[in-house]
């Protein structure tokens, strides 16, 4: 192919505006960095470096120099609010939403940030305006996920539950499980004021929101029992074995209580007997030991617990066995197993616990809602040293 003879010439031309461009733009970076207060440049080395309070004393500083940087008062709001200080990041905040000339998405992140504030100070009312006002703009999805978290802390059940259908992913299973709980939460309200049809309404929903939902089916056998019919009560929490046994533990005091209603204690015990051989728990084995003492007592207890012991060796299981040989040991022995298992039992405090799968939060009871990190059906109804021994 031939060389024409302008290539020839625009080929330097090109080089040479591609380097005048580019001291131009050093240049520039340049000029705009010397702009910047040096107290900006120690801000970040102390952020770099893992020192917050330093860098937020060097970003106050720059702050004070330079009043027209945005960006700098939006990393100390959010410096301050990580920090504890939400007054002063709600001040920082809230300038900045006061302050003429923002562009409209920079307000829109002074707002979003302010709600955030008011947020982690508890100022639901507050926050909850805010997030309701950037509902429609280019926040809505965040919006929508912080309403849905005042919301279940208010306990505003349909108003979550709205909020949660309108979010972009509510197709997702996991927004099904939630749902479902938030109308479970409901039907236990309704419950507790003996609102048997509104609960029975309720449950039909969180059923139709997640036909797996253990809890719906745990609150359709308090519904029976509360209105008085134990049969159905009981195969209606017997469906658990089915949806996961691990959740057997929190009916089978129930189970044993409409049991006794029924005038059939024997045979609600063979039925925790079965649980227990087939689903090994140690809150299993807790409820079925109570029920064996009252109907085979103490000596009937023992064997039982001695069984479990040797199918599973756990310290908890020790401590029940050796409640159950106190009762009938002979009083000169009595005093030294009272004295091992004392030793057994402050030990087994801590693994007596149940632990959430999602941030490891420990609790000393059963939470369908984790006070740690706020996740639904993340605590698995076994305690901790059940966990250590599993494979």
């Amino acid at each position: 192919m031939e060389i024409q003879l302008w290539w020839l010439l625009a080929l330097p031309a090109f080089f040479a505006l591609g380097w005048v461009a580019a001291r131009i733009d050093i240049k520039q970076l340049v000029r705009e960095s010397r702009s910047l207060p040096s107290s900006y440049f120690r801000g970040l080395n102390f952020l770099l470096n893992e020192q917050p309070d330093k860098a937020i004393e060097a970003f106050l500083e720059a702050a004070r120099v330079d009043t027209e940087t945005i960006e700098l008062h939006f990393a100390l709001g959010s410096l301050f609010r990580r920090r504890g200080e939400v007054d002063r990041a709600i001040r920082v905040h809230q300038n900045l939403v006061d302050r003429e000339g923002l562009k409209p998405e920079q307000r829109l992140n002074a707002l979003s940030e302010l709600g955030q504030d008011y947020l982690k100070a508890g100022l639901l009312d507050r926050a909850e305006d805010i997030f309701l006002k950037l509902r429609g703009s280019t926040r809505e999805e965040e919006s929508l996920r912080f309403l849905l978290e005042i919301y279940q802390q208010e306990k505003e059940w349909d108003k979550a539950i709205a909020i949660a259908e309108a979010l972009p992913s509510h197709s997702d299973h996991l927004w099904h499980k939630q749902i479902a709980e938030f109308h479970c939460e409901r039907a236990s309200s309704e419950l507790l004021h003996g609102q048997i049809e509104a609960a029975r309404e309720c449950l039909a929903k969180a059923i139709e929101a997640n036909r797996k939902c253990i809890r719906a089916t745990l609150l359709e056998g308090d519904l029976y029992w509360q209105d008085g019919d134990a049969t159905a009560a009981i195969e209606a929490w017997k469906r658990v074995e089915s949806q996961n046994p691990d959740y057997l533990a929190l009916v089978a005091e129930k189970l044993m209580e409409a049991h006794r209603k029924l005038g059939k204690t024997e045979q609600g015990l063979q039925l925790l007997r079965g649980y227990l051989d087939r689903h090994s728990s140690l809150d299993l084995l807790d409820a079925a030991a109570r029920a064996e003492h009252e109907v085979g007592g103490a000596e009937a207890t023992y064997k039982l617990v001695r069984d479990e012991l040797r199918r599973n060796p756990t310290l908890l299981g020790l401590d029940k066995l050796l409640e159950a040989q106190i009762v009938f040991a002979p009083a000169e022995r009595r005093g030294d197993l009272e004295l091992v298992k004392n030793l057994i039992h402050n030990h087994t405090r801590r693994v007596a616990r149940y632990c959430c799968d999602a941030c490891g939060f420990k609790a000393r009871q059963f939470y369908w809602r984790c006070p740690g990190c706020g996740g639904w059906e993340t605590y698995p109804p076994k305690r901790t040293e059940e966990f250590d021994l599993t494979p």
